[in-house]
């Protein structure tokens, strides 16, 4: 599906305050769970975006009921899995969607799921999920890109991942949360959405420890019982919004966060001279000329797992030290070829080299430009960077953005910027 691109008149002072929408990326994988019960399940602070429809559109091939109760609530039942194979017309569009197999594991004993898809800048390889099923007890078998798990009773055991993944921590913990079985997964991911989905299983009744440590315990259980859950907000879109008020040397009251999830994003910036103040669930973001002075300083960055500075806030950090005066280094060993917003960046007058997964950039003053987001960082990175320069900017490739945030022209009018997106249709492809 076409967008009308996104119009972005930059240049206009901004200020006030802007709410943070829940967490996608932590959605998803509750979402997911929510297949372990039999029971209807009623999750609050899902935001409407295309990767929720699309994970939506996978539960009810499996034999999910779903309905909309109000904005942003969901109820999900699943009193039987009716299919046991996602195949890749609906796991090709979202990488998350691969997690899948664990949870139609547990239910049913036996998935097939196709290689998973989402995003242009590099393979995400499912090894280390495949590694832990394996050493679970579960048989794998691939045959041309789709891979095919059974097991015979519960899963038991340790497994250590040989690095850190989110998918492959959600995926394992899936898989075990059923049965009579304990599984301890070494080296699993702290991440946030790891704890979220955790969290939310456990008061379904499943017996989880360890979630936000390295080591996780699953004690498995016969079944879970439905009940509700709020989803945790978003990180990555509070982090957007902060360094917007950054880059657009404003001040702003960035609403409904979690503070302690976002040090990292607020130590970087406290180094380059932004005041941040907490008030609750709410930061203050001020990086006004009469706070900040002449200017914000220069900072290097280096991504890493949570709790680092995240990969998912790199292409926006570039976009925001590509506005400050001196050099800024910027490397992502996480996600190396995450950079298709340098050379959009460089359409707008930004002075970006890069050398491997380092960005070396030298701070400049941008201009307005026609240009065209290939993922959804990306197009994040291209309107922090429009919002800050004169003139009228065109993004194209909305659909990308339409993946991440919820009503992102409206939001924006309402700190004062001058964004129309004609077509506000959700982009399904």
């Amino acid at each position: 599906m076409q967008l009308t691109p996104l119009h972005i008149k930059g240049g206009r002072a901004l200020g006030g305050e802007i709410t943070v929408q829940h967490s996608k990326n932590a959605a998803l994988p509750v979402i997911v769970a929510s297949l372990l019960s039999r029971e209807p399940v009623t999750l609050h602070g899902i935001p409407r975006l295309s990767d929720v429809y699309t994970i939506l559109d996978l539960m009810a091939h499996l034999g999910t009921q779903h309905k909309w109760m109000g904005d942003n609530s969901l109820e999900l039942y699943t009193p039987e899995i009716i299919n046991t194979d996602a195949p890749y017309a609906l796991v090709s569009k979202m990488r998350a969607s691969f997690i899948v197999m664990g949870a139609i594991l547990a239910r049913s004993g036996q998935a097939t799921v196709s290689m998973p898809g989402g995003c242009a800048w590099g393979p995400r390889p499912v090894d280390q999920h495949v590694k832990a099923f394996r050493a679970l007890g579960v048989t794998m078998t691939e045959d041309g890109g789709n891979f095919d798990a059974r097991r015979e009773g519960s899963l038991n055991g340790r497994f250590t991942f040989e690095l850190l993944t989110v998918g492959g921590t959600h995926n394992a913990i899936l898989a075990a949360a059923l049965g009579d079985g304990v599984v301890v997964l070494e080296n699993a991911s702290i991440d946030t959405d790891v704890v979220d989905m955790v969290e939310f299983l456990n008061s379904l009744g499943a017996d989880i420890t360890g979630a936000g440590t390295n080591t996780i315990t699953v004690r498995g259980v016969s079944a879970l019982r439905g009940g509700s859950y709020t989803v945790i907000p978003d990180r990555i879109e509070a982090g957007t919004f902060m360094m917007l008020a950054a880059a657009s040397r404003t001040r702003l009251r960035v609403r409904n966060v979690r503070p302690d999830q976002l040090r990292a994003v607020t130590a970087k910036l406290q180094e380059m001279g932004v005041q941040i103040t907490e008030d609750g669930n709410t930061l203050v973001v001020d990086a006004t000329r009469e706070t900040v002075g002449a200017e914000l300083k220069p900072v290097n960055v280096t991504t890493q797992s949570y709790p680092g500075f995240p990969t998912d806030l790199q292409p926006q950090m570039s976009a925001l030290l590509a506005t400050v005066p001196g050099t800024s280094v910027v490397q992502d060993p996480v996600y190396p070829d995450r950079l298709t917003h340098v050379a959009e960046l460089h359409r707008m007058g930004a002075n970006i080299t890069v050398s491997g997964y380092t960005q070396v950039i030298q701070g400049a003053k941008l201009h307005s430009a026609p240009v065209k987001a290939a993922d959804l960082r990306a197009g994040a990175a291209l309107f922090i960077a429009a919002l800050t320069t004169e003139g009228e900017t065109i993004i194209d490739g909305v659909q990308y953005l339409n993946r991440g945030y919820e009503r992102l022209a409206e939001r924006l009018r309402g700190i004062g910027a001058s964004v129309q997106q004609p077509d506000l249709a959700l982009a399904m492809d």
